[in-house]
């Protein structure tokens, strides 16, 4: 395996890992704007309080990869992306800042502007994820030269609303099976049924995606039958979406959340391995996409990265498997909590 494919699939590992963990968070934040009731809202967001920010350095993480291992691709595409990417760094700004200044006063309507705040901010974020993920599936208006223009409303064409939507489901249907870890009683039963409607949703919406997919970008779909990772991916995809509904009914909770994790991996897996080598494909020629290979930079580059990579992953991996260690079981508020 060569340098150029090492750092694909690391880049996906960090999307992926992202994708696991704060897409919950966003779940929840959307979650949070139908609370019942003050209590709960405090519940939902206690629930994310302590690990929210160390599941976005994921994010930060992959951006800064992105950033020194395919410079090209970076600048094509987040010059092409810019309102959209300043729009979505916009959310995650509000509903951070409205974890915490939300309860540093304590009248109702204060607390009204941070709780829209962080459930809109929620809510774009998580469909503005899907957006930009339908625009690279469905070509972009890249030129010879590796410039991108092309303007905000052409971003938000049906075909990537369509994923937009589905982006936004999977991280409802993963938020409110995380909550069924930190709740309990009524309202957990409530969440733990609303989840099987969410999950329901989420195959509806994956199924027409990916029949749309198929009309819209066919060349994702060649040689695909022909590699064995395909069906290894499937499996995973299809064993999760089967056992998650069936585990949540039988209040297994924590395996039902893992069965989300691994229908969302699986999923980046299998876009990952349909847009190999291909990075960012390029809707006006095909030999104008940007790949691991013509978006890389130096063999030295890369070398350097990856040893320092293999020093740092461990310790994120370590340091937020502890954080979840630590903060562990049900939601308990306090005169400390959020």
């Amino acid at each position: 395996m060569d340098l150029s494919t090492t750092w694909f699939l690391l880049i996906g590992v960090l999307l992926g890992g992202y994708a696991v963990l704060d897409g919950f968070d966003l779940g929840v934040g959307v979650l949070h704007l139908f609370a019942r009731n003050e209590k709960e809202r405090r519940i939902y967001i206690n629930a994310i309080g302590p690990v929210w920010d160390g599941n976005e350095v994921w994010l930060l993480t992959a951006g800064g990869a992105m950033f020194a291992a395919f410079p090209v691709l970076y600048a094509t595409v987040l010059s092409g992306f810019y309102l959209a990417f300043m729009l979505l760094l916009f959310s995650l700004i509000m509903r951070a800042v409205a974890i915490e200044f939300r309860g540093k006063v304590s009248t109702p309507p204060w607390k009204r502007v941070w709780d829209w705040s962080f459930g809109l901010g929620s809510l774009i974020s998580a469909a503005l994820f899907g957006v930009a993920i339908g625009n690279v599936l469905r070509g972009l208006p890249i030129a010879a030269d590796g410039s991108l223009n092309v303007a905000f409303i052409d971003l938000l064409n049906p075909y990537s609303l369509l994923t937009g939507a589905l982006s936004l489901s999977m991280c409802v249907m993963h938020g409110s099976v995380f909550l069924t870890l930190k709740t309990e009683g009524v309202l957990q039963q409530r969440i733990a049924s609303l989840a099987n409607y969410f999950w329901a949703t989420f195959i509806i919406l994956y199924v027409v995606t990916t029949t749309a997919t198929y009309f819209v970008s066919p060349f994702l779909f060649q040689d695909l039958l022909g590699k064995p990772l395909f069906w290894v991916l499937m499996l995973f995809l299809l064993a999760g979406n089967i056992y998650l509904p069936i585990a949540n009914q039988g209040g297994r909770h924590l395996r039902a959340f893992l069965a989300s994790a691994a229908v969302i991996l699986s999923m980046i897996g299998l876009m990952g391995l349909s847009l190999y080598p291909r990075m960012a494909v390029s809707s006006i020629d095909p030999a104008f996409s940007l790949t691991a290979y013509n978006a890389a930079s130096s063999a030295n580059t890369l070398t350097v990265m990856l040893i320092i990579v293999l020093i740092g992953m461990p310790l994120v991996i370590a340091y937020t498997a502890w954080i979840y260690i630590i903060f562990r079981g049900k939601v308990t508020l306090t005169e400390d909590s959020y």
